[in-house]
């Protein structure tokens, strides 16, 4: 078992959780690859680093979940640190533009069908995964859960008639409000034990997910930030790369 501290990542096989696997690994992490097709992640686990393993991970299937929860109890023994960053922007056709998706997820108008499949991967397999990886959780002496969150999820900021971002609420700032109250209820649930639990909003990033933003790079920090904590940080809090974030 690996002395150094163990961190999944999901969907980190590209874009946002790629960097923040890389960038954990080069703070002495032994990174674990969430990947829902393990041949992808494999593809990139050497540029993670020397003590990098895949696992194979869709969120969505308690099997998959399941096993992987085993290999990394065979592998390590604990959790250090979950980054539950997996998540999808739409359940639709992959070749929409973002006008198209953003006027077809609507909450008014969406498919059913692709309301669930979002909230199947946002909500329910951020849920799923962090329930699973609880034991090994509690092995460590002092371990983080960081849900990777948007700021169009806060309901505050939404309530504000001069934020810009509020004409954007779709399927997806919604589940990204629902999985900030699953952060905030679980921070709740785990007050005073070994478990800090944290909503992150990465910004706009320029990922298979969206036609434009920043780099990945920037995308990273905040997540690392909040994972290189200390034990005495507080536990339920929602953060970008400019500060604290209202619910």
């Amino acid at each position: 078992m690996n002395s150094k501290p163990v961190a999944l990542v999901t969907g980190a096989n590209k874009g946002i959780g790629l960097q923040i696997a890389k960038d954990l690994a080069r703070q002495g992490f032994a990174v674990i690859i969430g990947a829902r097709q393990l041949e992808a992640g494999e593809s990139v686990v050497q540029a993670v680093g020397p003590d990098a393993r895949t696992v194979q991970l869709d969120i969505t299937d308690e099997a998959s979940i399941a096993r992987a929860e085993a290999r990394i109890r065979e592998l390590h023994g604990r959790l250090d640190v979950l980054v539950n960053n997996a998540g999808v922007g739409h359940g639709g056709n992959p070749g929409r533009s973002n006008a198209q998706i953003m006027a077809e997820t609507r909450l008014s108008v969406v498919d059913l069908t692709e309301l669930q499949a979002v909230f199947a991967t946002n909500v329910f397999g951020a849920v799923a995964v962090t329930q699973a990886m609880l034991p090994l959780l509690r092995e460590a002496p002092a371990a983080k859960i960081i849900n990777i969150s948007s700021l169009t999820g806060s309901l505050t900021l939404n309530d504000d008639h001069s934020n810009p971002l509020r004409q954007y609420t779709s399927t997806y700032t919604v589940s990204k409000s629902a999985l900030n109250a699953f952060t905030q209820a679980l921070a709740i649930e785990l007050e005073g034990t070994n478990i800090k639990v944290h909503a992150v909003c990465p910004g706009h990033t320029a990922t298979d997910m969206s036609e434009y933003g920043g780099p990945v790079e920037d995308a990273a920090r905040e997540p690392v930030r909040v994972a290189l904590l200390g034990a005495d940080s507080p536990t339920g809090t929602f953060s970008n790369a400019r500060g604290a974030l209202p619910w």
